[in-house]
């Protein structure tokens, strides 16, 4: 029944689309399922991991980490998505340590399999190379913020990225730990970030929710350049 499932879930992916049922049925049984607990690592970085990852559920982030613990977030990772192509096809140590946030489980697709099945389809290698492309370009978003823009400008830039209408459900992705690590800072700097924009009545902020106040001024605050 779960290699069913995952290959519903393969059929949907773009580098798999228009391959025919049994070379998806080959991939799904070659995978491996498994479940991490909140907090459990999924590998480490400097691993030689040789698993293509696909998320079915749960919430995943993918740090560094500095030798005094501080922690920067590269990415967080939803359900439907895969992750770690870059050791499948560099054969190369992790760069990121993956980390599950709540109860997430997860398929692991062998190296072998998948490269048996790139050397049949080709133009698999060129989808998935794509789909590298498009996670290079965040990363490279993601320093030009840390190195131009202040922990508020940032901050407001996540929020109105986060934001369903006006408001941000909070959970296990927005405590102000997680925030502060996905926004190179620490929780005390944030804190008083998020004083001074409920001061100015940009938001309001409770256990449960985030809500934008005034849209408009968090977006002067989001485009605010310099440290």
């Amino acid at each position: 029944m779960q290699t069913d499932i995952l290959i519903k879930r393969l059929q949907t992916f773009e580098f798999l689309r228009g391959l025919d049922h049994e070379p998806l049925a080959q991939l799904a049984k070659s995978a491996m399922w498994k479940i991490f607990a909140p907090d459990a690592v999924v590998f480490w970085e400097g691993d030689s991991e040789s698993n293509l990852y696909y998320l079915q559920y749960g919430l995943l982030k993918v740090l560094k980490s500095s030798p005094d613990g501080r922690e920067q977030v590269l990415r967080l990772i939803s359900p439907g998505e895969t992750f770690n192509e870059v050791v499948i096809l560099a054969k190369r140590p992790n760069p990121a340590t993956a980390v599950a946030l709540e109860e997430s489980g997860i398929w692991l697709i062998p190296r072998k399999a998948l490269e048996e099945l790139v050397l049949a389809h080709p133009q698999i290698a060129l989808q998935i190379i794509e789909n590298m492309a498009d996670k290079f370009i965040d990363l490279v978003s993601l320093v030009a913020d840390l190195s131009l823009k202040s922990v508020k400008a940032r901050f407001a830039k996540l929020l109105l990225e986060q934001a369903d209408g006006d408001v941000i459900e909070r959970g296990s992705s927005t405590t102000q730990i997680e925030m502060a690590s996905r926004l190179g800072t620490v929780p005390d700097v944030l804190s008083r970030v998020i004083r001074e924009l409920t001061k100015a009545g940009i938001i309001e902020m409770d256990k449960h929710h985030i809500r934008i106040l005034d849209r408009e001024g968090l977006v002067e605050q989001a485009m605010i350049q310099g440290k």
